[in-house]
């Protein structure tokens, strides 16, 4: 959530912003709410100056024996105190309208984020590994993994619908495989994990920015409660509502959930395969960092995701999303795209984010730097992908697939696998 101090105060930053995101803003109705809002304040003061006023003349009135005049004066405290307590109502309901407000907007790009107006000027920032050239005709990843009895998909149709897919065997080994081996890595090069409930409040989807813009995207379970879409948003509501100690950042989070999209805006995109699943298995990255020093977390959460491919021996390049391709509620965001040869084409793997205070707004996190300033400020936020198991998983067979229809498993996921060296059809 932005800072509504900072908007009030620069309505035409705000104006340039969301004009970058190929979106708008109703300044008009931001300044009418805010100007009734002070307007209802200044008036409570002025009858609460009035209340006083006529509250000292009751006990005066009442010792010069001025009965009448002293009841007059008690019958005007009473109608002031109920003009004041009719403008309290009228006052919260316009901080309300204007919370709700404030929170549909989205976050302002950094400078570091190149202007854009769609994906297609997105900026490609550095490739690794050189995309394969196959000398037999190689086969998408559903296909593979048919043939292969590891995906089943008519089976995770009938069990839960469309873009739903059972693991068999190898499948299922190798996604286990997946998920250990990132957690391993993440915490043996410093992320704490955890293992936190994928059914959350809504008021912690509201935190990370989830609710209320993409709740037609969300699973909504009983009591108002929600499926998580991404670790992000358990991650990084730990910590809400508490100060951190300054000396404790940055802090380093990891965590393997179950994720779950209803993927409402995405008819017809890579409806085959396990590109784009309403469940998959994805490990997460979370950061808290002191405002300073959130640009070079990224810089490393980025590197931490790509280390995960470079292990992999998987092709990918690195893109900066443009200010019109922006997620809600990022600042700056790389893009990890890794080869698909069926699609002919790189393909996100990892989004990795710096969302400022944003967030730390919305789940009021902050934290205390006594050294440098008094009391306490509100703290950087950023997450990334580090990595999703499907997208990793249909690249690994996509791109070590053998002209026999067999899958050699990369070397890193070898001890994870039993020793397994590849992947073959059960006889």
């Amino acid at each position: 959530m932005l800072d509504i101090k900072f908007v009030r105060e620069n309505p035409d930053a705000i104006d340039a912003a969301m004009a970058n995101r190929q979106t708008s803003w109703d300044r008009e109705k931001f300044f009418e709410l805010d100007d009734e809002r002070r307007a209802v304040i200044t008036e409570v003061e002025e009858l609460q100056a009035t209340r006083n006023a006529e509250s000292k003349k009751i006990g005066a009135l009442m010792k010069e024996g001025k009965k009448d005049e002293a009841e007059a004066a008690k019958e005007a405290v009473r109608a002031v105190n109920e003009k004041i307590d009719g403008l309290a109502e009228r006052r919260t309901a316009l901080e309300q309208e204007q919370y709700d407000f404030m929170a549909h907007l989205p976050n302002i790009p950094c400078e570091a984020t190149p202007y854009g107006k769609d994906e297609d000027e997105n900026i490609e920032r550095r490739r690794w590994g050189t995309p394969r050239e196959f000398d037999f005709d190689f086969k998408p990843h559903w296909d593979l993994g048919t043939d292969l009895d590891i995906l089943d998909f008519e089976r995770g149709n009938k069990l839960s619908g469309s873009r739903f897919t059972v693991l068999g065997g190898a499948g299922a080994r190798l996604e286990r495989a997946l998920i250990n081996f990132f957690l391993d890595t993440h915490t043996s090069r410093g992320f704490k994990e955890w293992w936190p409930p994928i059914v959350v409040k809504r008021q912690t989807m509201f935190g990370t920015g989830q609710l209320p813009k993409f709740e037609d995207d969300a699973y909504h379970v009983s009591g108002d409660n929600f499926l998580i879409p991404t670790a992000e948003v358990v991650l990084t509501n730990l910590h809400a509502g508490e100060v951190l100690d300054a000396d404790t950042l940055p802090r380093r989070y990891t965590a393997f959930t179950p994720c779950f999209r209803e993927e409402a805006g995405s008819a017809g995109r890579d409806t085959r395969g396990i590109i784009r699943q309403h469940e998959f298995d994805k490990v997460e990255m979370v950061k808290f960092a002191k405002p300073e020093e959130s640009d070079e977390e990224l810089e490393s959460m980025t590197a931490e995701a790509e280390y995960l491919l470079q292990q992999l021996g998987l092709p990918y390049r690195v893109i900066s999303l443009c200010t019109g391709d922006l997620g809600f509620s990022a600042r700056q965001t790389y893009d990890i795209e890794v080869w698909l040869p069926s699609y002919n084409a790189y393909k996100e793997i990892s989004s990795c984010s710096n969302c400022g205070d944003f967030q730390a707004r919305r789940a009021n996190i902050k934290y205390r730097d006594p050294e440098n300033f008094k009391g306490s400020r509100y703290l950087h936020t950023l997450n990334g992908s580090g990595l999703p198991a499907g997208r990793t998983m249909a690249a690994i067979l996509e791109n070590y697939q053998n002209a026999d229809g067999t899958i050699t498993i990369p070397e890193v996921l070898r001890p994870y696998m039993g020793g397994l060296e590849k992947i073959e059809p059960v006889a």
